[in-house]
């Protein structure tokens, strides 16, 4: 069994656990509270991933987690709208389990995470998750090694997971299974423990995974299975994804609805769908939240680098020239004024 250092380190250097983290706060539950979409990001050790927020409004994030060895289990809340890209480290898999709440639904690669139903990812794999305003979700990232081990008991649930799961991302659950397993975690997560010993974090790991074992057994044989369909619409997820990356690369200057069309080879009508179905928002709006998204991270690095960086700097880099209209529209969407942000940072790292 790998420790957590080599568990974590081995995802992303930029997301390594600090030595002092891995020495003192081993096994032992953390709560962070987030106040920008981008540090909640951060908090996920382990994960590569970014957060672009779409509704209006301050971000509020909580995260509480919990690592054991090679599994990391928490529940994340997060205010506001998001989309997510996402991937855990190659050698482990990712289960999220949403917190049910009438009418609240996530999509994951465009499929609805549905009440009944969990999602499942390996790692090393890029996905999107959009998940709406007020979304709460358990999440357990588990080791490749310890996984396999757990699925080699289970020889149907097994072929469920070491085959990389359902080609949708989404697996049917039965309310009851889904209810003891929601109740579990909140338990891991609520204890108080100063210390575990081998056989308890033994314990802890095989009653975590034969919970998640029994969900995808019973999801494999469930009548009900194949109704969790293959998205009909992956051309309209890529033309989105495709006018992201466009906009990202032309940062400096505002792209037009037209001109995206021209670059995509749509009619602007097949743009608007797609925006609608994949995102719920116009082109235009996504297209300056995108920006906008840009420019706070870049003001919540600004004094990271050899030399800082004002307001008037990052707005001009992402193509906002009028910087009254760019700090109103900052502050819509996030709640707070561009230069609030800039001496937050500023405060953070002195």
């Amino acid at each position: 069994m790998t420790t957590d250092s080599a568990f974590f380190q081995a995802a992303d250097s930029d997301r390594a656990v600090p030595t002092s983290l891995q020495r003192h706060e081993r096994y032992r539950v953390q709560t962070r509270i987030a106040h920008d979409a981008d540090e909640q990001a951060r908090n996920l050790y382990g994960w590569r991933q970014t957060y672009d927020q779409l509704t209006s409004g301050r971000f509020t994030g909580e995260l509480t987690g919990l690592h054991v060895d090679d599994m990391h289990v928490f529940r994340e809340a997060t205010s506001q709208t998001l989309r997510q890209i996402c991937e855990v480290r190659s050698d482990a898999c990712w289960f999220g389990i949403p917190v049910r709440r009438e009418g609240v639904t996530g999509q994951i690669d465009g499929n609805v995470i549905d009440a009944d139903a969990f999602a499942l990812k390996p790692g090393g794999v890029e996905f999107e998750l959009m998940t709406p305003a007020g979304y709460e979700i358990f999440g357990v990232v588990v080791s490749g090694d310890v996984l396999r081990r757990h699925a080699a008991l289970d020889e149907r649930a097994g072929r469920a997971l070491l085959d990389h799961g359902p080609p949708t991302g989404v697996m049917p659950i039965d309310a009851a299974s889904k209810t003891q397993l929601g109740v579990r975690l909140m338990q891991i997560l609520g204890e108080e423990r100063a210390a575990l010993d081998h056989r308890a974090r033994h314990q802890l790991h095989a009653s975590v995974l034969d919970l998640l074992l029994d969900a995808c057994g019973g999801g494999a044989s469930s009548p009900g299975s194949e109704r969790v369909a293959i998205s009909r619409q992956p051309r309209r997820r890529g033309i989105v994804s495709d006018a992201r990356d466009y906009v990202l690369a032309n940062r400096d200057r505002p792209v037009s609805v037209p001109e995206l069309c021209e670059h995509l080879h749509v009619s602007r009508r097949t743009l608007q769908y797609c925006f609608e179905d994949v995102l719920g928002m116009a082109p235009a709006s996504y297209l300056r939240v995108i920006r906008l998204n840009g420019a706070r991270r870049d003001l919540c690095d600004a004094s990271r680098g050899s030399s800082a960086r004002s307001v008037q700097d990052v707005a001009a880099a992402w193509g906002f020239w009028h910087l009254s209209q760019f700090a109103t529209d900052y502050r819509k969407l996030f709640g707070i004024r561009p230069s609030d942000t800039l001496r937050a940072t500023r405060s953070g790292l002195s």
